[in-house]
């Protein structure tokens, strides 16, 4: 009798091959505004509705076609990018690492996993993008963008490409990805594919072998990689995470001048200080995630006083400052935390937050 297919072993990976925009780097939070700044040029409006929906990860060519067509623009694909390409690169500049992005770069290298970047992108637009990133050029084994191979993702070339100057067969590969389109991309090249993609991109899910929130929830010794050592007790810290809440009880809404600040990879169980006003901050626990109960899904915070009760942070706007991680979230949490699991969630966030490498970021805050 043959064994079924989830029992069969996986195959030993021996590379990764990483996504850019959206699964390494928060590009679009930076760039939301470049387009309908563009169309205001020529007296259009943005049709945000329309430019949500679009799926991620298409080639330049045909990202510029589709504006053009999409607002019957005076204007030739390419010219169309040559003048819009300035205003994408000065915020390029501005784009922030998505958590756990330099932790799995730096991991990798360190444990001399060969590791590919394969973008959609541009070579020329690529090297823009990772040079405000200290390490990223060096530390990549090899980096590829769509127009040098023979066609960009969905099809495998970028993949195949990859692998083959990695030297290290495409079954023993395993693709990182936030889009549906790199998804189909390491299907076709026939490697093993984690997907982790914001919540528009729901459609992932049915063709990655893992899904993933955040590239927190990465666990590199499921596929036969070194593990993470880099957790303290339960606790893991993290890159800085700044963000405006307007707290209603234990709920929370992005502010405004937040929303950039937030993208969907932030998703989880974290911990760090929630600050009033200038004399006025508390220790958190923070749980964030997307309620998909209601009609449309939305972003659900809840903030919790580690010493004391949430009075504090009612009816204000606070400044959050998370440092550490706990753990991912399922969809209940999202909604509710049980006592006893929040009475022990604070208790490794208190402790934590006493410890040298968690508290010194409290200057920024207190």
């Amino acid at each position: 009798m043959s064994c079924c297919e989830s029992c069969k072993p996986k195959p030993k990976i021996l590379a990764v091959i990483l996504d850019l925009d959206g699964t390494l780097l928060d590009t679009e939070s930076t760039t939301k505004g470049v387009l309908e700044e563009f169309l205001a040029k020529y007296g259009k409006q943005i049709d945000r509705e329309r430019e949500d929906k679009k799926r991620l990860g298409a080639t330049q060519k045909e990202s510029a076609a589709g504006v053009v067509k999409d607002y019957v623009l005076p204007l030739t694909p390419d010219q169309y990018t040559k003048e819009i390409t300035p205003m994408y690169r000065e915020q390029w500049q501005k784009a922030k690492p998505l958590p756990g992005a330099n932790r799995l770069i730096k991991h990798l290298h360190k444990h001399g996993v060969p590791f590919a970047l394969a973008s959609n992108s541009l070579r020329e637009y690529i090297d823009a993008k990772i040079s405000h990133h200290r390490g990223w050029k060096e530390y990549f084994s090899v980096i590829l963008g769509s127009d040098q191979v023979k066609e960009g993702k969905p099809s495998p070339y970028l993949f195949e490409e990859a692998a083959k100057r990695m030297g290290v067969d495409a079954a023993h590969c395993l693709v990182i990805e936030d889009s549906l389109v790199g998804v189909r991309a390491a299907n076709a090249a026939k490697m093993k594919v984690v997907a982790v993609p914001p919540h528009t991109e729901a459609g992932c899910s049915s063709l990655a072998d893992s899904v993933l929130h955040s590239l927190l929830e990465f666990q590199p010794e499921l596929w036969g990689l070194p593990p993470f050592e880099d957790w303290i007790d339960n606790a893991l810290p993290i890159e800085p995470i700044h963000v405006s809440i307007s707290v209603n009880g234990s709920a929370a809404e992005v502010a405004e001048d937040g929303t950039s600040a937030l993208p969907d990879q932030v998703f989880g169980l974290y911990f760090g200080w929630a600050k009033v006003d200038m004399n006025k901050s508390f220790k958190v626990v923070v749980s964030i995630g997307w309620d998909h109960y209601s009609c449309t899904a939305k972003r659900k915070i809840c903030t919790y006083v580690i010493d004391g009760n949430n009075d504090h942070l009612s009816d204000q706007q606070i400044q959050l400052l998370l440092v550490g991680y706990i753990r991912e979230l399922n969809g209940k949490d999202v909604t509710s935390l049980s006592v006893e699991m929040l009475e022990e969630y604070k208790c490794i966030a208190g402790a934590s937050l006493d410890l040298p490498v968690f508290v010194h970021h409290s200057s920024s805050c207190l």
